[in-house]
């Protein structure tokens, strides 16, 4: 039995995105997603996510429990079975450094965590982040700082453009061990903003594998920042599914 609504904080929030050919992505996610397309990239990347007074809605915020986490993560969209259209993210992996939440995840509250060791240096308008996980199968690494506006290779022209197609992805879906079945969850804030962030260096193992993502085939397009941001996690309906 999973707990219906879990609240907290977001303390930080990094998206990082990569621009991916749609041809190498689609064969990545299982049935019935397809990749969501800006300027004809699927985008695919990584949310690197800090969060405090994580507890059940009905507990006071001092009862609860912090973490960093890690969500790979790739924009999508597909039909539900009246076949209306609907749109959120794939999460094929989540990580985390709380023993807690990666022994619930998938029980107590949707998506199955592995667990991690993460090492983040916040301070001065510069992040410095990284993380391994314990089973050698994932390592994250990147160092930026705010910045006055998006690159301009980026797909997405304006923060705002940006913005608004990141708030729209929050129904996500979490690969679970059952292969058929996606845990699902939706992010509900009470206030959305974002600004750029500028990274001196980036570094995914998922994304540099190019067994999965041949050279030539992704590309770092952006990536942005949020704090402070008060919010809940919902639990919705599993989605059963065909595996990729």
């Amino acid at each position: 039995m999973k707990l219906p609504a879990i609240s907290g904080v977001i303390r930080r929030r990094i998206l990082v995105n990569f621009r991916v050919d749609p041809a190498v992505m689609q064969p990545l996610l299982p049935v019935p997603f397809r990749p969501k397309l800006v300027e004809g990239s699927a985008i695919a990347g990584v949310c690197l996510i800090r969060l405090e007074q994580l507890r059940p809605r009905y507990l006071p915020g001092r009862l609860g429990m912090h973490s960093e986490n890690a969500a790979h993560r790739v924009a999508v969209c597909w039909q539900d079975e009246s076949g209306e259209p609907c749109e959120g993210v794939y999460v094929p992996r989540r990580d985390t450094d709380s023993l807690c939440s990666s022994l619930a995840g998938g029980r107590l509250f949707p998506g199955e965590q592995q667990h991690a060791r993460f090492t983040v240096l916040d301070e001065n308008g510069v992040i410095d982040f990284s993380m391994q996980s314990d089973d050698g199968q994932v390592a994250i690494r990147l160092r930026g700082r705010t910045a006055p506006g998006v690159p301009a290779t980026s797909v997405f022209p304006s923060v705002e453009a940006a913005s608004a197609f990141f708030e729209a992805g929050s129904l996500g879906y979490s690969a679970t061990s059952d292969g058929d079945r996606l845990d699902g969850m939706r992010l509900c804030t009470k206030v959305w903003q974002i600004e750029p962030l500028a990274l001196e260096s980036v570094y995914s193992t998922y994304f540099a594998d190019e067994a999965r993502f041949p050279r030539g085939s992704v590309e770092f397009d952006s990536a942005f920042l949020m704090r402070n941001i008060p919010h809940e996690w919902q639990s919705v309906p599993d989605l059963h599914a065909q595996a990729c």
